[in-house]
């Protein structure tokens, strides 16, 4: 069964993509935001991405979670790299890049690690009763004894 961590790494990148729409959006109506896209059709085209790449990862899709690793990687990963060594980013900016970058590395460790993990389809609350032989052949065996037929 998939666990309640795999869900809220799901559901934080979701949030990060919502996010994401809000700062392109923004930036496309020229409103003001504390955030600005490093390169609005660039964002755009990763934004367009990651939805299969969501679906996929929903499903546990190892191959959904490294395109959504890598297109994200590849887009925030570059501008952390450059503010860590020149220095000259801005501290929130740089957090939300870190964020691009740790969000798809976690969710990629989830999903390979636990690769074979899905939700089960049966119902935890009889499968004590339907799953037990031995219940069933005591029934069948106080059904033959209990015969009231006369």
């Amino acid at each position: 069964m998939v666990g309640l961590i795999s869900y809220l790494i799901s559901f934080l990148g979701i949030l990060f993509w919502m996010f994401r729409i809000v700062v392109v959006f923004c930036a496309s109506m020229e409103m003001e935001f504390p955030f600005e896209p490093m390169n609005i059709h660039l964002e755009m085209v990763v934004l367009f991405i990651s939805v299969p790449c969501f679906a996929l990862i929903l499903k546990r899709n190892l191959l959904g979670a490294f395109a959504y690793f890598i297109t994200f990687t590849a887009y925030f990963g570059n501008d952390l790299y450059h503010g860590l060594t020149t220095g000259g980013g801005s501290i929130p900016g740089m957090l939300i890049d870190a964020l691009g970058v740790i969000l798809p590395l976690i969710s990629l460790i989830d999903i390979a690690i636990n690769r074979n993990r899905y939700g089960t389809s049966e119902d935890k609350k009889t499968v004590w009763f339907y799953g037990n032989k031995k219940f069933d052949r005591e029934f069948d065996e106080r059904a033959d004894r209990n015969n009231y037929r006369t």
